[in-house]
């Protein structure tokens, strides 16, 4: 059974590369391993090394930091008062949400943003 902790740092690495837009051959390539180590590291099914995942953060342009945020302290759900999920980039869709809502030019970004906040009835 692969450990929650690879699991989600697995999921953060994927979730980062799905934004940038680059493939596991791309982030192996910048790495120095084969695609399929990339794999086994998203699914969590390989722990990623301290140094492995600094040169993993340095190709995805994060700090190494940021694999571990949003993890939940053991007992914990890990999801908001919202009912918001607690991997809430987990979801393709929303990560295609994201990259096109930041494709949007700052004025109509901003629009968007207000009408959804409307629409959704969250102050």
């Amino acid at each position: 059974m692969p450990h929650p902790v690879d699991v989600h740092v697995g999921k953060r690495i994927r979730h980062r590369r799905w934004l940038v837009g680059m493939t596991q051959q791309q982030l192996a390539e910048h790495v120095g391993i084969k695609f399929q180590q990339i794999q086994k590291y998203e699914t969590g099914a390989n722990r990623v090394s301290a140094s492995r995942l600094w040169d993993i953060a340095d190709a995805l342009g994060v700090e190494v930091s940021f694999f571990f945020e949003g993890l939940a302290p053991e007992g914990s759900t890990g999801g908001d008062a919202e009912n918001m999920p607690a991997d809430l980039l987990g979801d393709k869709e929303a990560l295609d949400l994201v990259r096109s809502y930041y494709a949007i030019p700052e004025n109509q970004r901003r629009r968007l943003f207000d009408l959804a906040r409307v629409l959704s009835d969250v102050a």
